[in-house]
């Protein structure tokens, strides 16, 4: 799959600022989760969809994701924002290469603190998570922020500085913590989970 290497800057407070955000959905025992990623603009149109999916367990999240937004064939999107990046049982998604691979920014939100995962990795991973710990160790420590409604979420961002990815987040969050493009790939996520099983 060719690399593409145009560099975006993201100015949030344009009205044409455009973020492909991507979410999963999965159930217990499934091969494979969706993943549903949704083009939204500033003003909260929804003007395009894509569809993957991940292995439950596998490695092949991040490769499914830069699949997806090379499908859309757009060069309007101006940042990518993912629902997580430890998915499907620890398919883990390396946003660095996703950044690089797309020539876009990468904002990860998350909306718990945790202590981490290297023991829940041990655990499902009793022969092999030398290689899935790794992977989770180089996306670096989460960083703690608020949002302009007032909640705190978890982010980690390549491509763009914190406070820039802030900025976009307060763009498209209408309430609570969770962005609008997230809310809407999460609901397109499991509509298309309840059609395909």
């Amino acid at each position: 799959m060719p690399t593409i290497i145009i560099q975006r800057r993201v100015h949030s407070e344009k009205k044409g600022v455009r973020v492909f955000a991507v979410a999963e959905s999965f159930k217990k025992g499934a091969v494979e989760s969706v993943l549903a990623g949704v083009v939204m603009r500033r003003d909260l149109v929804v003007d395009g969809m894509a569809f993957g999916t991940a292995t439950i367990g596998g490695d092949d999240a991040t490769e499914s994701i830069v699949s997806m937004y090379v499908s859309l064939g757009r060069d309007d999107v101006n940042c990518i924002v993912l629902d997580g990046l430890v998915i499907s049982m620890y398919n883990i998604i390396d946003g660095e290469k996703v950044s690089a691979r797309t020539g876009l920014p990468v904002i990860a939100v998350t909306f718990e603190d945790s202590p981490g995962l290297d023991r829940a990795i041990k655990h499902h991973f009793p022969d092999s998570w030398q290689g899935k710990l790794a992977q989770y160790e180089k996306l670096g420590s989460r960083e703690r922020v608020v949002v302009k409604t007032g909640k705190h979420l978890y982010i980690r961002c390549w491509g763009l500085t914190q406070k820039r990815a802030v900025s976009v987040l307060n763009a498209f969050t209408l309430q609570g913590a969770l962005p609008e493009p997230v809310r809407v790939a999460k609901l397109a996520a499991r509509s298309a989970l309840s059609l395909a099983f």
